[in-house]
């Protein structure tokens, strides 16, 4: 039986069951349980592990995307330089056009709003190009007033060989065409001020260049030909153009 009496070895405990009294640092800690702040393993805590594993599907079909992905870059990057080394050998150029000559003939209004014409243009096409001929096909060309349309008419399609240059001639009538007031007031005090009358023509044309091994696609080119100035003697019917042969603005 224990002596009473006996001194008690060990720490003092408070009422909340803790060391009144810890140990000092560095020395070892007298429980048998680790330390509040010791490292625990993660081994400790399957469900921890499970949380950190990648998913093979996920990370397969990552994968493939990223190989896709690759892949459409990499066609772009050749299609586009194989492109641009043709571009540097081709060195395609837009063909040129050219008015040489533009008539009118019986032109009259009457009613007040009516025209009534037939008018010609010959032109010249150039193509500029040493190494691709050009194909033009569905071709059409409009006479204007300012923004007024006057005529149209359709031309021939044709072929040009490398550094070739084509005469086209585009034949317009017009019997008793309707035109708005102001197109035709305007158009009157023009031939009485100065006996000149300034007009617009348009053409569009699909075209196609082609090259031994390369041909591009259809495009439409669009040729305008502006500030074109017709005489017209004092209350006659017939003009030509005023000018030498004028240059035509070509884009596509």
């Amino acid at each position: 039986m224990e002596d009473p009496n006996r001194p008690v070895t060990g720490y003092p405990v408070n009422p909340n069951g803790y060391s009144a009294n810890p140990p000092p640092a560095g020395t070892a800690y007298p429980y048998a349980a680790p330390a509040p702040n010791s490292y625990t393993s993660y081994q400790n805590y399957p469900y921890l592990q499970t949380s950190y594993q990648s998913d093979p599907d996920l990370v397969r079909r990552a994968t493939c995307l990223r190989r896709i992905f690759a892949f459409i870059i990499g066609l772009v990057v050749v299609f586009g330089t194989i492109t641009f080394i043709v571009w540097i050998v081709l060195r395609p150029q837009l063909p040129e056009f050219r008015v040489d000559s533009f008539s009118f003939s019986n032109f009259t209004i009457t009613n007040g709003s009516l025209v009534s014409f037939t008018s010609e243009a010959r032109l010249t096409a150039r193509n500029p190009n040493k190494k691709m001929t050009v194909d033009y096909d569905d071709i059409g060309a409009v006479i204007f007033y300012k923004s007024q349309t006057l005529s149209d008419t359709t031309v021939p399609p044709f072929f040009q060989d490398t550094k070739n240059e084509t005469s086209l001639k585009a034949n317009f009538a017009a019997a008793g065409s309707f035109v708005d007031k102001w197109a035709v007031d305007e158009i009157n005090n023009e031939r009485d001020e100065n006996a000149n009358v300034e007009f617009n023509l348009r053409m569009l044309s699909r075209v196609r260049l082609e090259a031994k091994a390369w041909t591009t696609r259809n495009r439409l080119l669009k040729v305008f030909c502006g500030d074109l100035v017709v005489g017209f003697p004092s209350n006659g019917r017939s003009g030509t153009l005023t000018s030498g042969p004028k240059q035509c603005r070509v884009g596509i």
